[in-house]
């Protein structure tokens, strides 16, 4: 499991981690989402993600989930090229509900130095879903 304080978080529930092996210019970010949306969503039997290649902007859809509940629109924390989603999560969307923090990332960005800014940190993400 990741450590959760070293991540930084949407208000919609996204999660981000940089690769700290990466050095200045351009950097990779996985992307999921959080425990408090897999919870929120019940039990998850559907994932869209995008196609390796699609560029994103901050606060655009990028995808979806879909649960036995409702269907959830996924939101990009950051802006950047897809240069990687997890086939597993699309096989097996369930794993969402299990491990939203592990193995049930949901794509690897590339995206520019600064990319983090104006995220929220582990304190604050859990202030925003307690308000």
């Amino acid at each position: 499991m990741t450590d959760l304080t070293t991540l930084k978080y949407s208000e919609e529930h996204e999660w981000v981690a940089l690769d700290p092996s990466a050095g200045s210019g351009t950097q990779l970010a996985t992307i999921g989402i959080t425990d408090f949306a897999a919870d929120a969503l019940g039990d998850i039997v559907f994932v869209e993600l995008p196609e390796v290649g699609t560029e994103l902007t901050r606060g655009d859809v990028f995808g979806e989930a879909e649960s036995t509940k409702s269907v959830s629109e996924l939101y990009a924390p950051v802006s950047g090229t897809v240069v990687e989603i997890n086939d597993a999560v699309v096989d097996d969307p369930a794993s969402l509900n299990s491990a939203p923090f592990g193995d049930a990332w949901l794509i690897k960005v590339e995206v520019a130095d600064g990319a983090l800014d104006g995220l929220l940190d582990r304190d604050a993400y859990v202030a925003h879903t307690e308000a």
